[in-house]
């Protein structure tokens, strides 16, 4: 895998969600990196991420899957069009829908990673799959129907 996360290449003006944004430092700063036709994240759960004892809340797996979702596919669309993610104009993708299954629970104290395949890119939509495995279980799947951010809305320094 590259070095590089797909949220590394961010503008610093949209680098702020609190999933993905690489400047909230309160943040979970979720990081994508290609592995071949699938996009891989990992992330280790903090206490505070507690569900129930031993086990992963839920809101933190629906956050994962909808910010690797929304970095995979920006990652694509920059794929698909040939360019590399840091050429102009940026892209930026926003969810338009999340739906998360929850597989069993996810237990606490091992990395989980969540692998998303990109299953459609049509006009400004991505609809990307996903999975998510604590060690080799499968504990969630999602898929995340991802829309370009239009140009009017793209905050500017200027």
């Amino acid at each position: 895998m590259d070095d590089s996360a797909f949220q590394d290449f961010y503008p610093d003006e949209v680098a702020w969600c609190y999933g993905c944004g690489r400047l909230n430092e309160a943040g979970l700063r979720v990081r994508s990196f290609w592995d071949g036709d699938e996009a891989v994240c990992r992330h280790e759960p903090e206490p505070h991420h507690i569900a129930v004892p031993g086990y992963v809340y839920g809101g933190l797996i629906a956050s994962l899957i909808d910010c690797h979702g929304t970095g995979t596919a920006a990652a694509a669309m920059y794929r698909s069009q040939g360019r590399p993610m840091d050429s102009e104009p940026p892209l930026r993708f926003l969810t338009a829908s999340l739906h998360v299954d929850y597989v069993r629970p996810t237990p606490m104290g091992v990395t989980l990673e969540v692998r998303a395949r990109v299953k459609e890119i049509k006009g400004r939509k991505v609809v990307v799959e996903e999975t998510l495995f604590a060690g080799n279980e499968v504990c969630a799947r999602g898929q995340v129907v991802a829309v370009q951010v239009p140009d009017h809305l793209f905050p500017t320094t200027g």
